[in-house]
């Protein structure tokens, strides 16, 4: 965890290398060769359109804890629940040859108040080459391993607690702002960079809560083609409310082929950040000058093992278990919780086109807190997609 010493310029000067490394290679991306008369007979818009459907089905096994880990001391809450979680079609439309615009929409969120939810993407990519391309809109800006992937090829139960607070923070899920991907290679190891800048309020807004930014860059090093091992280097820093904020991160992958059927899949991922929403939610007097007082802290670990059965019934066999470490104020009021997620899952088309996940969640404190979710509880859920 030594990587949590990083002080805020090594993090500029990590974001001023992504873009050092993005601009040395601008002017070889921008020689194109002339186009064959196959792409000329290319025709456009071309349209693709996909979707995810997700639902579960939880049990809570632990007395006055309802399904969503909310403790009623009056006995109160829900403990078991069907759940419709995704909803999902997307649309993307190739309008040239290095142009796409990409739209995502989860209708199960109409089950919510929809202001703030229901569209996720919504962004225009212009590819100058493998080496430089921009996004512009709404999208997942690179910080961490799960930005890389979607909801319907996760290996676990849902996103890491630690995705869901870095997503409120700003730095992770779906935020509105304009971003700089590439593919490059350091001598022989290969490089994949981003660089970005969000407002850093989420999705759906009409305009920035403030007139800050935050600023955040990714270098993913391809360490070894046989393991396919990759490590992940992650910073940020930013203005919330005239407040410096700042995250840092790192991040380790690897998927090791035993032979054609059995594979096995590792993610380890730690971050941490200034927990900005906490320190604008103490009254203003009794807050202290530097936010950096309030802290948020994780990591999580979370192996896959895969089996390929490729029956006509039944395509693959997975068994994961997901450890989790998260504390949103270690520094002020710790109060770390402990999350273990066994899973088994089925999958009967190919490419997780359909499956049936079967599983428990363990969830630890420190510290129990009555009427809150700070609470010890036992969570068991069925869960089925299929994705399209």
């Amino acid at each position: 965890m030594a990587f949590f010493s990083f002080k805020k310029r090594s993090l500029l000067l990590c974001i001023l290398m992504g873009w050092f490394s993005a601009n040395a290679q601008i002017q070889d991306s921008l020689q194109t060769k002339p186009q064959q008369q196959e792409e000329d007979n290319v025709k456009y818009p071309q349209l693709q359109i996909k979707g995810l459907f997700q639902a579960r089905y939880l049990v809570g096994m632990s007395k006055d804890v309802d399904v969503n880990g909310l403790h009623h001391s009056d006995g109160g809450g829900t403990s078991n629940n069907f759940m419709l979680k995704y909803m999902r079609v997307q649309v993307r439309a190739q309008i040239s040859k290095r142009t796409e615009v990409v739209a995502l929409a989860n209708f199960a969120d109409f089950k919510n108040d929809p202001k703030s939810r229901v569209l996720e993407n919504a962004y225009l990519k212009y590819t100058f080459s493998p080496k430089l391309a921009f996004t512009v809109g709404q999208f997942r800006p690179w910080f961490g391993i799960e930005e890389t992937y979607p909801i319907d090829i996760i290996k676990s139960l849902d996103w890491s607690n630690q995705y869901s607070e870095f997503g409120k923070l700003g730095w992770t899920s779906f935020q509105i702002g304009l971003s700089a991907t590439g593919q490059l290679k350091l001598g022989e190891i290969p490089l994949q960079y981003a660089v970005s800048v969000v407002n850093g309020n989420g999705k759906n807004q009409v305009n920035d809560n403030d007139n800050g930014k935050q600023y955040s860059t990714r270098l993913l090093f391809g360490l070894s083609k046989k393991y396919n091992f990759n490590v992940g280097l992650n910073g940020g820093i930013g203005e919330v409310f005239s407040k410096k904020v700042y995250a840092v991160g790192i991040d380790l992958s690897s998927m090791i082929q035993f032979d054609p059927r059995w594979s096995l899949d590792m993610q380890l991922e730690a971050k941490q950040a200034t927990n900005h929403i906490l320190y604008n939610s103490i009254a203003p007097e009794a807050r202290p000058d530097n936010p950096d007082q309030y802290l948020v802290r994780g990591v999580y670990f979370l192996p896959n093992v895969r089996y390929e059965i490729n029956h006509k019934n039944l395509s693959a066999f997975e068994l994961s278990c997901r450890y989790e470490y998260l504390d949103t104020n270690f520094r002020m009021a710790s109060n770390p919780r402990q999350t273990i997620t066994p899973m088994v899952g089925l999958e009967f088309l190919k490419n997780y086109g359909a499956r049936i996940q079967l599983g428990v969640q363990f969830d630890r404190y420190k510290y129990q807190v009555e009427n809150t979710s700070q609470y010890n509880n036992n969570l068991f859920i069925v869960q089925v997609q299929s994705r399209f």
